[in-house]
């Protein structure tokens, strides 16, 4: 499943890459792109798994830039 969130309060664009990669890395995870400029992050991800990825990514988010939320 493939699925894009708005990021809210996404203030680094070197933060933003290191999300991207850290969130690539979560099992079940096909894909992810974090788009800086758009305030976007497109996901693509095992359907079965797909809520526990996303609060994974949000974990992720808010250790690389505290305050940060994936809007759902």
């Amino acid at each position: 499943m493939k699925k894009k969130f708005k990021m809210d309060e996404l203030q680094c664009a070197n933060c933003a890459a290191k999300m991207e990669a850290a969130i690539k890395e979560i099992p079940g995870v096909l894909n992810a792109n974090m788009n800086f400029i758009m305030q976007k992050l497109t996901l693509e991800a095992d359907d079965d798994k797909f809520e526990e990825i996303i609060e994974e990514a949000q974990k992720i988010c808010d250790k690389f830039e505290p305050g940060i939320k994936i809007v759902r």
